[in-house]
């Protein structure tokens, strides 16, 4: 689901705390800040998270201080720019017809309590300036500032508001903040590590990282109330990106036995990418056209991450599996010449196999979802395709589809 395009930190780890430098400033090779306690920390810690990201330094660092209330503002003012009230009453359409929301949910709302409740500091690209939340208890402020001098230095390599533009649509652009997300993570946590322990860690050498990880991190979303309370299509692609965008990194580290950074070539191009860590599988991307009968509002996909989720959704638990042969889809969000509004959604799978566990797991519950839904298997330029109709769409609507990767 669609995201503003701020890097959060919203993990903390202990450590660090100094004295707020009110009315001095620093300025060096390394950093910028009206803070000169907070920028002379900063670039005692640059020079071993550069080492440690794969990446280098071109220019200094701006960091500053801000208020919950400003916190506060800034986010209505990215959502007003990103996700104004009429795509987001497009996209409340298009995910409670899926079932995944409910119709009267306040998508921007719910947004904005997530990001004020968890946010304890930010990275902004537009701006490329890292802020931190000047309530932060002492012993948040080591984590939260090591976890956005890697997104600074990031974006002097990589250029994060390219890689989440949204016009690379819902799935990509939730895989990029897996990488950007989980290589800040795994970059915070070796630093915290090692300081800890006193000694050298290698993260990339630890097997099964993921499975230790995931527990403690899940845990930890539950102490956020607006977290816990969310639809869980909003939660799930909130804490993708920290939960398994960090143990894509790791892989990486661990395959390479280097500090690699996970852009370029290694940048992940679907949730599943991030997922299975093959970068070799390549989604399908689909073309829906709607020929004649009714107005596409809104078109996207949903990826294998929140395919997912729509079958625990519909179909429980045990269903989730028969989302693994995923291979590319598409919805559109229909507007018939009465008004009405429908979706269109087409899926792609490995191989017949994975489209008929697929069509096993989801069809039974058809029911569940709001309002009339119909799936057929279909083919696709010789793919195994599905198409899913939800409301009732113009009887042309949406029939043509091609898919190429």
């Amino acid at each position: 689901m669609r995201k503003i395009g701020v890097v959060l930190g919203v993990m903390g780890a202990s450590g660090f705390w100094g004295c707020r430098g009110e009315g001095q400033s620093v300025e060096s090779d390394l950093v910028v800040s009206s803070d000169a306690a907070l920028g002379r920390v900063a670039a005692s810690f640059l020079p071993d998270l550069v080492r440690r990201s794969g990446m280098e330094l071109e220019a200094p660092v701006r960091i500053e201080r801000r208020t919950r209330e400003e916190l506060a503002a800034y986010l209505t003012r990215k959502l007003d720019e990103e996700f104004p009230e009429e795509q987001a009453g497009l996209t409340r359409s298009a995910y409670a017809l899926f079932g995944l929301v409910s119709p009267d949910t306040d998508l921007r709302a719910t947004l904005h309590s997530l990001y004020t409740e968890q946010v304890a500091g930010f990275y902004e690209p537009d701006s490329a300036a890292l802020f931190l939340l000047d309530d932060q208890p002492k012993e948040m402020v080591e984590g939260v500032l090591l976890h956005e001098l890697v997104h600074a230095v990031q974006d002097q390599t990589a250029d994060l508001k390219a890689l989440t533009d949204d016009s690379l649509g819902n799935d990509r652009k939730t895989a990029a903040h897996a990488a950007i997300e989980g290589h800040a993570m795994l970059v915070m946590m070796e630093f915290v590590a090692e300081r800890a322990q006193g000694r050298e860690v290698d993260l990339g050498a630890i097997d099964d990282f993921a499975g230790t990880l995931r527990p403690a991190m899940e845990g930890m979303a539950g102490e956020f109330p607006a977290l816990s309370n969310a639809p869980e299509v909003l939660r799930a692609s909130l804490l993708f990106p920290y939960l398994e965008g960090t143990s894509y990194v790791q892989r990486l580290w661990h395959a390479t036995e280097e500090r690699t950074n996970p852009f370029e070539d290694r940048l992940p191009l679907s949730t599943e990418q991030v997922m299975t860590g093959d970068l070799t599988d390549v989604p399908v991307h689909l073309d829906v056209e709607v020929p004649r009968g009714g107005t596409v509002l809104e078109s996207d996909g949903l990826g294998r991450l929140e395919v997912e989720v729509l079958l625990r959704t519909h179909a429980g638990e045990s269903a989730v599996v028969a989302g693994t042969g995923w291979g590319g889809d598409r919805y559109v969000l229909v507007e018939s010449d009465g008004g009405r509004r429908s979706l269109v959604w087409y899926s792609v799978w490995d191989s017949e196999r994975d489209r008929e566990e697929f069509v096993e797991a989801l069809a039974p519950h058809l029911a569940s979802f709001p309002a009339g839904a119909r799936m057929e298997r279909v083919d696709v330029d010789g793919l195994s395709g599905v198409r899913l109709e939800v409301g009732d769409p113009p009887p042309s609507a949406a029939r043509r589809v091609m898919g190429s990767r």
